[in-house]
């Protein structure tokens, strides 16, 4: 319940900021990503959050709702850090990369993020559940993988690329850590001496 209404607040929050801004308004085109100037290196984090009008907002809107809820479900505290994660990765990434001259916004790169995250958790935690969520995961959207090619023009395929990459890594640096296991007891009841 809790992943589901963190999720909608986000969403709704980012068409709030849209509302406020308009298409291509003057607050996405002063923190967007402009790469490799210094004074820019900050705005990866707004910049997540922002958009260049409603269509590019809406086809983030549902993945990023699903993948997020998916993600989140298992616990918002370390849902938070694979987010910032994701931000901090796909955001130097289009810093580094993008053309001279660009401008970057939107919250494809945690979209792509959260989808890499989830395609790799259950992997790296051995969870039959989260293995099942990531495989109908990519069943379902892995298409999506097209978008970490340079394919089409004015799409930051950079974004994509680096997300996907910060969310893999997300899965292994924030796993959970494996349950202690007890000590099994032979038949008769007493297990073995802490001292032998």
């Amino acid at each position: 319940m809790a992943a589901g209404t963190f999720m909608l607040a986000w969403v709704a929050l980012l068409w709030l900021l849209e509302a406020i801004d308009g298409t291509n308004g003057p607050i996405v085109q002063e923190y967007g990503i402009r790469p490799r100037d210094l004074d820019e290196v900050m705005d990866i984090f707004p910049a997540a959050f922002l958009h260049f009008g409603w269509n590019h907002l809406m086809a983030n809107s549902v993945p990023l709702l699903i993948f997020g809820f998916l993600a989140a479900v298992r616990g918002l505290t370390r849902f938070v850090g694979v987010v910032l994660l994701i931000i901090v990765v796909s955001g130097l990434g289009v810093w580094l990369t993008a053309p001279d001259g660009s401008n970057t916004a939107g919250a494809s790169g945690v979209v792509f993020g959260l989808f890499g995250y989830l395609l790799v958790r259950g992997f790296v935690e051995r969870d039959a559940l989260d293995i099942t969520v990531g495989i109908t995961v990519l069943l379902l959207y892995g298409s999506i993988l097209w978008g970490v090619l340079p394919t089409t023009a004015g799409v930051s395929w950079q974004g994509h690329l680096f997300g996907l990459i910060g969310g893999v890594l997300a899965a292994f640096w924030l796993r959970r850590s494996p349950t202690a296991r007890p000590a099994k007891v032979p038949p008769g009841g007493i297990g073995p001496s802490p001292w032998s």
